[in-house]
């Protein structure tokens, strides 16, 4: 028997995770709340294997992603006729302004840079966004999440490229003096 007070302090502990895991898939606030409900109903229902474990993060990491993409699916799906779906490489500067930070001070100085980047992710569409996220946040290969989508591997390629685009046209304005800015500017004039 799970205990309540026990579980609730899980809860805590990963409410947040798996939020932002489901928002930057889903870009839609009250989605990515009903999708961490469901995580935490899965969670609950296994909480005598997770709750002890190390893993129990990366499980509830797992589950809502796989949960935020099956409801991509289906809202897909219903307004598949709405919409037409659009191929290329990866740019390793945009990469690694999406990695996770290494440290706690790298994490503090790294939050108004992360809440920047969350905004401008909530901006492109999700065709573009969720491929995005998929890449650079859950660290899936190009293959996975063609599989996970069901859309061809140069379609992904195409939906990355173009939303790496998009995004930096989003975050320009807003790094211009920031030095993460300059020295890509610097780089990029090299090339």
């Amino acid at each position: 028997m799970t205990d309540p007070d026990e579980f609730e302090v899980f809860v805590k502990n990963y409410q947040d995770m798996v939020f932002t895991t489901a928002i930057r898939l889903l870009g839609n606030q009250a989605d990515a709340e009903d999708i961490s409900q469901a995580v935490f109903m899965k969670a609950y229902d296994h909480y005598e294997q997770i709750g002890p474990s190390k893993t129990a993060g990366g499980w509830l990491k797992t589950v809502a992603r796989n949960l935020s993409l099956n409801h991509l699916s289906r809202y897909r799906a219903r307004w598949r006729f709405f919409s037409e779906f659009d191929s290329e490489e990866s740019d390793a500067h945009f990469a690694d302004s999406l990695a996770a930070p290494d440290t706690m001070e790298q994490s503090l100085n790294e939050s108004d840079y992360r809440e920047m980047l969350s905004q401008a992710l909530l901006k492109l569409p999700s065709g573009q966004r969720v491929p995005l996220v998929l890449f650079h946040m859950e660290n899936l290969a190009y293959e996975e999440i063609a599989d996970k989508l069901g859309v061809s591997l140069s379609k992904v390629k195409t939906d990355i490229h173009r939303g790496r685009a998009a995004l930096k046209k989003f975050l320009t304005p807003s790094l211009r003096g920031d030095q993460r800015w300059q020295e890509e500017k610097h780089n990029e004039s090299r090339c």
